[in-house]
This record gives C-alpha cells, sequence and structure tokens, in this order.
C-alpha cells in the first residue's frame, strides 16, 4: 500500500521557517515526479514546488520561488520542503504528492499519491 505522510507542519510568525517532510513508502518511486501542494481555505488546490525523485531537476513556480526550496532524500525515502521568510498567506494546508509523469506538474489531476496534509499556519 501506497503512502505518503507530511510531518513538520504548525505555528510560526510571519518571516519564519518551516521544514515539511514527506516520507514515502509502499511502491518504488524512481522515475517519479514528488510535488508539494497548498490549499487555503476557500481556494483551489495550489501547486507549490516539485521535484524528480533522485533529485536533479526540479520545477518553480513564480509565487515561492526565492523563499521556498525542495529537496529529496532518497536513502530515507523523504522529500523536504524548507519555507523561509513565511508571510500569513503561506497558511494552508501543505500535501505531499507523488506523479509517474511530468505533464502537467502542477496539476492535482496529474498525481496519483496524496499524502493527508499538514497544517501550517503563519501569523502576523
Amino acid at each position: 500500500q501506497v503512502q505518503l505522510v507530511e510531518s513538520g507542519g504548525g505555528l510560526v510568525q510571519a518571516g519564519g521557517s518551516l521544514r515539511l517532510s514527506c516520507v514515502a513508502s509502499g511502491r518504488t518511486f524512481s522515475g517519479y515526479i514528488m510535488g508539494w501542494f497548498r490549499q487555503a481555505p476557500g481556494k483551489e488546490r495550489e501547486f507549490v514546488l516539485g521535484i524528480n525523485w533522485g533529485g536533479g531537476t526540479t520545477y518553480y513556480p513564480g509565487s515561492t520561488k526565492g523563499r521556498f526550496t525542495i529537496s529529496s532524500d532518497t536513502a530515507k525515502n523523504t522529500v523536504y520542503l524548507q519555507m523561509n521568510s513565511l508571510k500569513p498567506e503561506d497558511t494552508a494546508v501543505y500535501y505531499c504528492a507523488a506523479a509517474s509523469t511530468i505533464r502537467r506538474v502542477t496539476e492535482p489531476s496529474t498525481y496519483e499519491y496524496w499524502g493527508q496534509g499538514t497544517q501550517v499556519t503563519v501569523s502576523s
């Protein structure tokens, strides 16, 4: 059974940092794209960052570039999301996801597997 388990969320003041982790299990993720998404109340799920499972190519949309970075540690079956200079508008539930194709990497429908999410709250 495939599982993606996120951790590391919490409450932080604006300007602070958090590191989210996603531990993947249940299959081989070689060749997969690992993505982080977020969803704020009343809003659609939004792509944050993506990375090839083995590292290397990463996918950065404009809104988080320069503040957020993504990395992977295949020995630990873990993908990380380092978030710096956090803003109140970064408040959301953050989800880890896995996709076997790089087509439309920013679209939630591309991803076959999802974690349960971890809450990030940034206070002003």
